[in-house]
């Protein structure tokens, strides 16, 4: 079940210290990380607000790190075009945000991002097989969204395991977002996931790298 894919480590800057935000990202390797996955919250869809387009123009100004940003807003076509040129390299909705997801997925892409769709724990794959061929990206929420350091869902490993066969034949990452730790990586990984965003495990954790390295070392990169 373990994914030919690159492997890819995501830190998320949820649980970095936003006081210091840019000193935080000065500390990633960029030859150890693949990108910055930023959480977009409106209050709505999930029950926070984090930050917003202001905030990731700002850390674009500071990074040669690609920006993958996850949008946890309601009708998310509203605000893509703002996200692309405030320096997102990537854009992720939720299935169960977007009102026409096809249109958005395709919209992303028009506006030279690459595209994702994100899956809420409870959320079936089903809602999500028609439009593979609109995804560079599937992101598979493993703890419900709204705020950082929960634990993995444990039921979330056979839905990984779906996930991977369902898009075995399509050049697509299966990224999974929450409770991501050293004590469970590898299970996940050999569940079919190839990119791994981690939050608390990396920044409460200093020095960084260090923990991506060992996060690197236990799935055999």
């Amino acid at each position: 079940m373990i994914s030919k894919r690159p492997i890819k480590i995501c830190p998320s800057i949820l649980s970095a210290d936003f006081a210091n935000l840019e000193a935080e990202i000065a500390q990633l390797d960029p030859s150890l990380v693949d990108c910055i996955h930023i959480d977009v919250m409106d209050g709505s869809f999930v029950p926070n607000i984090s930050i917003g387009i202001p905030v990731i123009r700002s850390i674009k100004q500071v990074t040669n790190l690609p920006l993958d940003v996850h949008l946890m807003i309601e009708k998310p076509d509203r605000y893509l075009s703002k996200f692309k040129e405030a320096g997102a390299d990537r854009i992720t909705v939720h299935a169960e945000a977007s009102l026409h997801l096809q249109r958005d997925l395709s919209e992303i892409r028009n506006l030279g991002a690459k595209a994702g769709v994100s899956l809420n724990p409870a959320s079936p794959l089903s809602l999500i097989e028609n439009v593979l061929e609109n995804l560079d990206l599937i992101l598979l929420m493993t703890v419900n969204p709204g705020f950082g350091g929960q634990s993995f869902i444990p039921q979330m490993k056979q839905k990984i395991k779906d996930c991977h066969e369902m898009i075995k034949n399509h050049d697509i990452d299966l990224q999974v977002d929450g409770g991501i730790k050293l004590s469970n990586i590898r299970e996940i990984y050999e569940s079919g996931a190839n990119s791994f965003v981690a939050g608390s495990e990396i920044f409460q954790n200093p020095p960084y790298n260090e923990v991506i390295r060992r996060m690197k070392s236990l799935i055999g990169t």
